[in-house]
């Protein structure tokens, strides 16, 4: 949903004339980040089950919102009896059509519940590992789960270009059907979601699947969790903490920021055409899950928390520069653009999910999803404020070597910002220091 229109943003633009691509997205992580701060204590207050399913009803409403029952102006196209029943077909109601496109305020409307409902998911993670999984599963289940979202974003890179992204060219009407039949795909897949979650989603097991989380259930059973703010106070006096929120954001900022401006970053590198855009993006958000998995699996059996954020920070500093790199002599590079995009997502992206169990880690026995809420919060807080500065630096070109033909070569700005960002990182987080409280708690030394 958030990146629904990253890969077609002409398509948007065209369709909502004035209105951006990038713009929806910033709302949608600002939405994002006020929501984060209500989850802990909804989640403390109702559970996780009921919590999770309200929001799942809440996401599929504001995805029909969006998509305007454009489906059925299609489907009766399909049968062959759209000619039939246009005067059905152009009902309105208070002025707005039932059936098509709909108008931008309710595209910015159902974008924000969607919005509201996303930190459900995301900032749960830590606290369902906890819940059902041993001690050496944690780091792996957070990864599944906290990066499957980009496997959403992947699948919107794929299908908006090949529902959406071939009818620019072909007038506004075609234009339309195909961004409304992409926008009720995605209505009834998270209705189906939806009906789902309500159908299979489980409250905890039986049995607490570690030491940890069973004398953290015994000593709730005195204590109850403090309310959020209260946590968050906590949170920023527990030595370490700090250096896992801000490898966190550097990673949700530059996977965010990557993702929104995925069309512009594959064309300056000399790959135009849609469809090998879309394929670009794609692999770079599985490139994230697939990366959370294996990483995460090591550092499950390690504990390496340090020594593998560290690593991928480098290299992702490493992975970053082909992005906005044109060398004048050689020319454009296509296969070098798209091999570092993979790579960087393979590394970039399981800073989170192991960032987000140390985390947890080091603030035991705290509530994991206040911890996950703050890492949230300040992600995509930090996201919808460098989503808008990348794109303006992505307009700026700086000359590298002008003086030696051979070597002579430009880069963006875009991606100067983001290398600082990495130095930035890495140089905070080298520095980390501080006892694996619920490691220690499950027997390792």
């Amino acid at each position: 949903m958030c990146f629904s229109t990253a890969s077609i943003p002409d398509v948007f633009e065209e369709a909502y004339p004035g209105r951006t691509s990038e713009g929806l997205i910033d709302k949608f992580l600002l939405m994002n980040v006020a929501s984060c701060l209500a989850v802990t204590d909804a989640v403390a207050r109702f559970g996780l089950q009921k919590c999770i399913k309200a929001s799942s009803l809440l996401m599929a409403i504001g995805c029909w919102l969006r998509s305007g029952l454009g489906f059925v102006p299609i489907l009766f196209e399909v049968l062959g009896i759209r000619e039939y029943c246009s005067v059905f077909l152009e009902a309105r109601v208070f002025g707005i059509p039932l059936f098509g496109l709909p108008p931008y305020p309710m595209i910015f409307v159902g974008t924000l519940m969607v919005g509201m409902a996303q930190p459900f998911f995301q900032c749960t993670p830590p606290l369902l590992s906890a819940q059902w999984f041993a001690s050496n599963e944690r780091a792996t289940s957070t990864a599944v789960t906290l990066n499957f979202n980009q496997v959403g974003i992947a699948v919107a890179f794929l299908v908006a270009g090949s529902m959406a992204g071939d009818d620019i060219n072909e007038g506004d009407d075609s234009t339309n059907d195909g961004l409304m039949g992409y926008f009720s795909l995605i209505a009834m897949l998270s209705t189906v979601v939806c009906i789902g979650t309500f159908l299979h989603f489980e409250d905890v097991p039986p049995i607490p699947p570690s030491q940890s989380e069973l004398e953290k259930i015994q000593n709730s059973k005195h204590h109850d969790e403090p309310p959020f703010w209260e946590s968050v106070r906590n949170f920023f006096s527990t030595p370490g903490f700090g250096r896992p929120l801000v490898a966190f954001i550097f990673s949700i900022a530059i996977t965010n920021v990557v993702g929104a401006f995925i069309d512009e970053v594959m064309e300056r590198g000399g790959v135009t055409d849609r469809r090998s855009i879309a394929w670009a993006g794609c692999g770079f958000e599985l490139a994230i899950v697939f990366g959370g998995i294996i990483l995460g699996k090591y550092v499950d059996r390690t504990k390496e928390y340090k020594r593998v954020t560290n690593t991928c920070i480098l290299l992702s500093l490493v992975f970053l520069l082909p992005l906005g790199l044109t060398e004048h002599r050689i020319g454009k590079e296509p296969k070098l653009l798209v091999a570092s995009l993979l790579c960087l997502g393979f590394f970039v992206g399981p800073v989170q999910p192991i960032n987000a169990e140390l985390a947890v880690d080091v603030t035991y026995p705290a509530d994991e999803t206040a911890v996950e809420s703050v890492q949230q919060f300040g992600g995509n807080f930090c996201s919808a404020l460098l989503v808008p500065v990348a794109g303006r630096a992505a307009k700026l070109d700086y000359q590298l070597l002008p003086k030696i033909p051979l070597l002579a070569s430009d880069i963006r700005g875009d991606v100067i910002f983001m290398m600082a960002l990495s130095i930035f990182t890495y140089l905070f987080y080298r520095s980390f220091n501080a006892p694996l409280r619920r490691s220690i708690a499950d027997g390792f030394d």
